[in-house]
């Protein structure tokens, strides 16, 4: 696509060789360019990039009057505000390090990844969707020693702890010139946030993560997407996750663009904003795309602005694609796969990619330019596939645990190492805990993750080869498949199914339609039906199997008994 090749190469000129920046550098080299640009836009709210940049500067140096001392831990908890932004910048001019925490966290989750990780200072939001969070924490407070100040946002009623602008306030002139002395001194391979991860597997870990990842991801996206100056992205993922943080607010800086963040996801909301705020790419995950398509054929839709779209991080059925062209009128679409230990997506489609190759993979390796690693002959992240058992490379288009490697993946996990030691091979290749094949081309094809995976009477069953039975199968909306116990097989097969209406199929005849398709050992022995919000979800919209698994274990016991 000539079009899609003219905008990497104006893009390769604005970055003629890689330097190891951190994120509120690569901010103000924009801003000198670009002063009066939009940074962030929302409904009501337009903050230009030197907006952004004073405004940060201020919370720095309020932050460093504080007692921010470089390389401290600095956590936050907000959702997509224009201020989480801005406070996020500003914890990177202190020479601190953020700590994105989930604002859906409570209690003793809350109180593990505050004391766990280390956090000296908070800022937070006092109130959000009738959830306080000041008393939230000041119910925790004996198990947090190591927290010494607490700054709230006021969204809702105002708090006791001292507010942003309260914040602000405390700089001085020796703040002033003490944060302008951290940013001169930055060092992009300075670590800049510790992200934890969303738990499909357990209890949720650390990850460390760089500056210099952060920019080298958000640069291969830019390019891999081909974006052009001024790329305006809107989203509702949160920022305190990977796709929200460096495929979306990162990236639009890499053209001196904006990002156009929802608070809450809200499909009227987003379908009026992309109108009226003429956003150029929209970024979701599909249980988010699939509700936009439901309501742009109910009221409409035209954003002739909108050219790109960008569905990842789960499970999508076939027709999605041809349904996110004909509804939203993009032209250019794409798909990716990555976790939060490799920064961000590392495959993902080109913009010039046949489509059809949306309905056989997750993508191909990303495009790098300056950001590759020359070792890896350029590229961002190598993959391969390995025999679980033996560690044996496999075959291109064989099926094994996927391995990576490369300049944007984690460094490991924070106060963890044997987490960390167990994760990696004897050789520095990250074990990922999913199943895939690799085709000539770097394409890669998720088949199933290892930790979702059970053993029936001893042989290996992978989910997703069930779960693809009833893709767009009449009558059921989502179908997930998990091992629960079973006395004679060790494990067996649940299906957990959501109903798109009321009507639901007899167990015998999905049994039967499974077994006239499947191997003995892998056609479940039990069905569930579920409604969509007993689904637990992580907020990048992958259903938490092994919080299912329990779920389900648990029903077919009752049942039993």
């Amino acid at each position: 696509m000539k079009l899609a090749e003219e905008r990497r190469t104006a893009l390769a000129a604005r970055f003629p060789r890689w330097e190891p920046l951190t994120l509120s550098a690569l901010a103000d080299r924009v801003t000198a360019e670009y002063p009066d640009r939009p940074l962030i836009v929302t409904g009501d709210r337009e903050l230009t990039y030197s907006d952004v940049q004073a405004r940060s500067r201020q919370l720095a140096s309020g932050l460093i009057a504080a007692g921010l001392a470089p390389g401290e831990h600095v956590a936050l908890i907000m959702a997509n505000y224009p201020e989480y932004a801005v406070a996020k910048l500003a914890i990177a001019r202190a020479g601190a390090v953020c700590i994105p925490v989930n604002f859906l966290l409570r209690g003793r989750e809350l109180a593990y990844v505050l004391g766990q990780s280390e956090a000296a200072m908070l800022i937070t939001m006092d109130s959000f969707r009738g959830h306080d969070y000041l008393a939230d924490l000041a119910a925790m407070a004996s198990d947090l020693p190591r927290l010494r100040e607490t700054f709230a946002f006021e969204t809702g009623a105002a708090g006791d702890a001292a507010g942003l602008e309260q914040l602000a306030a405390r700089a001085t002139a020796g703040s002033d010139a003490e944060r302008a002395r951290r940013e001169a001194a930055s060092d992009g391979h300075a670590l800049s946030d510790i992200i934890y991860t969303s738990g499909t597997t357990g209890r949720s870990k650390g990850v460390m993560l760089t500056h210099d990842m952060i920019l080298r991801a958000a640069y291969s996206s830019a390019l891999t997407r081909s974006f052009e100056d001024r790329r305006r992205i809107q989203f509702a993922m949160p920022m305190y996750h990977v796709f929200g943080y460096v495929e979306c607010f990162v990236a639009a800086m890499i053209v001196a663009g904006s990002f156009v963040p929802h608070v809450l996801f809200d499909p009227d909301e987003m379908l009026d904003w992309a109108e009226r705020l003429q956003s150029n790419d929209i970024v979701s995950v599909p249980m988010m795309t699939h509700r936009l398509l439901d309501r742009a054929r109910v009221r409409g839709f035209h954003a002739p602005a909108l050219r790109a779209y960008f569905n990842s991080g789960g499970v999508n059925v076939p027709t999605v694609w041809n349904d996110i062209h004909d509804v939203f009128g993009v032209r250019e679409i794409h798909t990716g796969y990555g976790m939060t230990e490799t920064t961000a997506s590392a495959v993902c489609t080109h913009t010039e990619d046949d489509e059809s190759w949306f309905l056989r993979s997750n993508g191909r390796i990303k495009l790098a330019g300056v950001a590759g690693d020359p070792v890896l002959g350029g590229r961002i992240a190598e993959y391969r596939a390995v025999d679980p058992q033996t560690g044996e490379a496999m075959p291109d288009g064989e099926s094994g645990e996927l391995q990576v490697r490369g300049p944007v993946v984690t460094r490991g996990y924070f106060n963890k190492p044997e987490e960390t030691a167990e994760a990696f091979t004897a050789d520095g290749w990250l074990r990922t805990g999913d199943i895939g094949h690799l085709t000539e081309g770097g394409w890669l094809t998720l088949t199933g993750r290892i930790k979702e995976s059970y053993r029936c009477g001893g042989e290996m069953v992978m989910p997703r080869e069930i779960e693809e039975l009833f893709d767009n199968h009449p009558g059921i909306a989502q179908a997930l498949v998990v091992g629960v116990p079973d006395a004679k097989m060790g494990e067996v097969g649940c299906l957990c199914l959501v109903p798109e209406s009321a009507a639901r199929l007899e167990t015998e005849t999905l049994i039967r339609f499974c077994a006239e398709r499947l191997a003995r050992f892998k056609v479940p022995k039990h069905v569930l039906w579920l409604a969509a919000e007993e689904i637990p979800m992580t907020v990048t919209g992958r259903p938490q199997k092994f919080l299912l698994a329990k779920i389900a274990a648990d029903r077919v016991k009752e049942t039993a008994g």
